[in-house]
């Protein structure tokens, strides 16, 4: 099952990332490191097979065409209408320890070319858990030839009751007039680790839309990385994360307008509640040269407990005159009228909070830019806010 021996494995490991790196300071893969040594030492065997239900409840409840990633294995492998499927033994060649841990432990790698107009979305199940602590990979490319379209499920969940560490790439290339829209689901269990890298790449007048949603998952990391390298791209993203006790789920974007004129826009909102720490570090470099571009970036969070705590970072880095850019973040609480004019009208703090959150959020699950995943979204964020309100005694008055 692995490429290289233990020893060259355990020094990948120990180069991960540390609080230490400028990009990782608010977030710490101690658990990640220490899943991966105890898999390590145990012989690195492979998991046990993923539940046929878990599978079946999430593929069977959203209209795409599905590949399945179990444990690191491509289970099926199809050529849904307008693309062509390969695997792949062997991603490309990137930079850092968590692409280098990918490509040393990878089983199945997954290439989709996109030749034409997608009929149903094309949906990426990457779905993990064992008895054991076990470790995982997946790397995924979804390449869209000029002037094609389609839309792209990505959704990460877990099976089995075991510590588990999973680590992501995706990659999506779209060409020239291409048009990609894309939805991340999140819903690992509370004792899984996961890294996410997902890299893409714009061709001239090509538009990507995406949204992320996080739920789940004892400590996330993703990292959301788009070059503009041809002019008249367009890129639209939001992500909400819904955290908490005991949750860590850290977003880092960043946008490279190497050329003009290019437009991008990206909103994130969060919400908070117990023990619980998010970050948001979003990035957008305007390059030498990249006039005309027009860049936004918005963070909302919503803290509804003392106890959690919110890292917002929003950067431009601009090195040219003729642009459009702004960024901004905010930090808060319920609003206290809102509140007392909902009990007033015969409502609970519980329901009215409810209320007001589901508010915050609704927007941005409207907006998702896949249509055949804003049934499942909506019913797994709708959830989530109620457990996490459930779960604090303030609420109960």
């Amino acid at each position: 099952m692995t490429r290289l021996p233990t020893d060259e494995l355990q020094a990948i490991v120990g180069r991960l990332p540390t609080p230490r790196d400028e990009d990782w300071k608010y977030t710490d893969l101690a658990r990640a490191r220490d899943i991966s040594e105890r898999w390590l030492g145990a012989g690195a065997a492979a998991p046990a097979a993923v539940l046929a239900g878990d599978i079946e409840r999430i593929t069977g409840g959203i209209d795409a065409d599905w590949f399945v990633i179990a444990n690191g294995e491509l289970t099926s492998l199809s050529e849904p209408a307008g693309s062509v499927a390969r695997k792949l033994d062997q991603p490309p060649e990137m930079d850092g320890a968590l692409a280098e841990l990918n490509a040393a432990l990878l089983i199945d790698g997954l290439h989709i070319r996109v030749d034409a107009e997608l009929q149903n979305p094309l949906g990426l199940l990457i779905i993990d858990g064992a008895d054991e602590a076990s470790v995982s990979q997946a790397f995924v490319r979804v390449e869209f030839a000029p002037h094609s379209a389609g839309e792209v499920i990505e959704y990460h969940a877990s099976s089995g009751s075991a510590d588990q560490y999973a680590n992501t790439i995706v990659t999506i290339d779209a060409g020239d007039n291409a048009a990609v829209s894309h939805v991340r689901i999140q819903d690992r269990a509370r004792n899984h680790v996961q890294t996410g890298r997902t890299m893409v790449d714009l061709g001239r007048d090509a538009r990507f839309a995406s949204a992320g949603f996080d739920l789940g998952g004892g400590l996330i990391r993703n990292d959301l990385i788009v070059n503009i390298s041809n002019p008249g791209a367009d890129v639209f993203f939001d992500g909400l994360y819904l955290a908490g006790d005991g949750q860590h789920i850290d977003n880092h974007t960043r946008v490279d307008h190497r050329v003009g004129p290019a437009t991008s826009r990206q909103e994130y909102r969060g919400i908070l509640n117990g023990n619980c720490r998010c970050v948001w570090n979003g990035k957008a470099i305007v390059h030498e040269g990249a006039d005309g571009t027009d860049a936004d970036q918005a963070n909302h969070n919503l803290l509804l407990s003392d106890k959690a705590e919110i890292d917002a970072k929003p950067e431009l880095e601009i090195y040219t005159d003729d642009v459009k850019c702004s960024h901004g973040t905010t930090v808060g609480q319920l609003d206290e009228t809102s509140l007392f004019y909902l009990r007033t009208r015969g409502l609970d703090k519980q329901h009215a909070t409810q209320i007001l959150t589901h508010a915050f959020a609704a927007g941005l699950v409207a907006r998702s830019p896949v249509q055949a995943a804003r049934d499942a979204i909506t019913a797994l964020v709708e959830a989530r806010l109620a457990t996490l309100i459930q779960s604090d005694e303030d609420f109960s008055e």
